[in-house]
């Protein structure tokens, strides 16, 4: 990348680290951002799957939403429970548009304060969206309770089996977390004087944490987290790759305003409290053609699936589905072939009619029709720590 490209392009607090240890870097949602490292997408991926990577993520959008209508106003956006959701925890979710597409995915979390005084909600939200997001939330329930970006804040993912155990060494009761806990804890002094927010969670399947903390303490930390044996760098490519494993959609691709929660197969994170004949049921843009949706599955025209194929033929986003007939019944939105899988791997949408599980249709990939199996997700099992 080209300095003259760079000087248009937001930096993260991590960006001269991702120069001094070789990243690629490429532009990204407005940001120069790493897309790999000098040992390659795969090896990222396996030194994910096997021990451990640290993804720099503070492209993302972090919002504070406070005041005592907080819960209700975000559930007038978010068909998900929030009320119901206990201090310490998170959960997934989304919002959605008036005829009931999806804006954005994010994650909420309701937590303490830092100072300790009370408790506020806390979003993550797409890099792409972040300031749509911001401009719908103000314009929707602004004044309702008091929305406040947080810039100052970066935003890094740890992930892989031995993630946790590596920040034990520096943040002594991580480990205590359970998938979806999240919590504060106090950096050592001699990396920085801000706490530090940690959820259990992340965009990989593996088990891992997303560590918020202050841009003035997050070079430190992340060289202090590298400087550990068990972690190595890993860019955006392994990000990809690991996350189609894990069956996990990239809002922009597998999801969009054209697409419902039912339809990207994402009802459940609509919890009941909030579906047909639950005790707040309703009351999010675009619930009518949703809860429909989930009602009556004669509603539902299409739907994402997953797709493996026997042939090591990799079949990309774009790629058009056909029946065996030689008609076209879907898309694909995101497709590989991934290292742990060992085949290739792609999610697409298609007519509901053609979505049972075992179902074989075709991907026309440069005039060849490559046969493709409908499956099960994840392809490669989660490894979220629950108990």
């Amino acid at each position: 990348m080209s300095g003259s490209t760079e000087s248009v392009l937001l930096q993260t607090p991590l960006f001269l680290m991702h120069h001094v240890l070789g990243a690629k870097m490429v532009p990204f949602a407005g940001y120069a951002m790493p897309v790999q490292y000098p040992s390659g997408i795969v090896a990222e991926h396996r030194q994910t799957r096997e021990s451990a990577g640290l993804f720099d993520v503070s492209h993302m959008g972090q919002v504070r939403i406070t005041g005592p209508d907080a819960a209700a106003a975000i559930e007038s956006l978010i068909p998900i429970d929030v009320q119901g959701l206990p201090l310490g925890r998170q959960r997934y979710g989304y919002f959605t548009d008036d005829t009931g597409g999806i804006l954005d995915d994010l994650m909420l979390t309701h937590r303490t304060r830092a100072d300790g005084q009370g408790s506020e909600y806390f979003l993550i939200v797409n890099a792409a969206c972040k300031t749509q997001d911001l401009a719908w939330m103000r314009e929707r329930i602004g004044t309702r309770c008091h929305i406040e970006p947080l810039p100052d804040q970066a935003l890094m993912a740890l992930q892989g089996p031995l993630a946790v155990t590596a920040l034990q060494a520096l943040l002594p009761g991580v480990a205590q977390l359970r998938f979806m806990d999240a919590a504060w804890f106090a950096l050592p002094p001699t990396i920085g004087k801000h706490p530090v927010f940690v959820s259990r969670s992340g965009y990989t399947g593996e088990d891992g944490v997303e560590i918020s903390a202050h841009q003035w303490d997050a070079e430190p930390l992340a060289s202090a987290l590298l400087a550990l044996p068990q972690v190595k760098p890993a860019g955006l490519g392994a990000r990809d790759s690991l996350r189609l494993e894990a069956g996990l959609c990239l809002y922009g691709h597998d999801m969009d305003t054209h697409t419902t929660p039912v339809e990207a197969s994402l009802q459940w994170a609509i919890q009941k409290v909030r579906r047909t004949g639950g005790a707040r049921a309703g009351g999010f843009p675009g619930a009518t053609a949703i809860l429909a949706q989930i009602d009556d599955a004669s509603r539902v025209a299409r739907r994402r699936v997953g797709l493996v194929a026997d042939e090591r033929v990799p079949v990309r986003e774009g790629a058009e589905l056909q029946d065996a007939d030689g008609r076209a019944i879907g898309h694909v939105t995101s497709g590989s072939l991934t290292p742990t899988a060992g085949r290739p791997i792609a999610m697409g949408y298609v007519q509901s009619s053609a979505a049972d599980i075992g179902s074989t249709i075709f991907a026309l990939v440069r005039g060849r029709r490559i046969p493709m199996h409908v499956t099960s997700m994840p392809f490669v099992p989660h490894r979220y720590l629950r108990a």
